[in-house]
């Protein structure tokens, strides 16, 4: 078992980049987490994954 994770500012590109990856993978899970702070007053955005898979 192999691990990969994931983070982007936008969820398009999280899930465009995570379905290009698992198109050839066994996967076993994917775990997502969403969050957001603010840094200088602009609120960023954080999107991210974890997935288990088998090559």
């Amino acid at each position: 078992m192999k691990v990969k994770i994931f983070d982007f500012e936008h969820e398009e590109d999280l899930e465009k980049n995570v379905n290009e990856f698992i198109s050839d993978k066994d996967v076993i899970n994917i775990s997502y987490q969403a969050s957001h702070f603010n840094f200088n007053g602009e609120q960023i955005f954080s999107f991210s994954c974890l997935i288990q898979y088998n090559e």
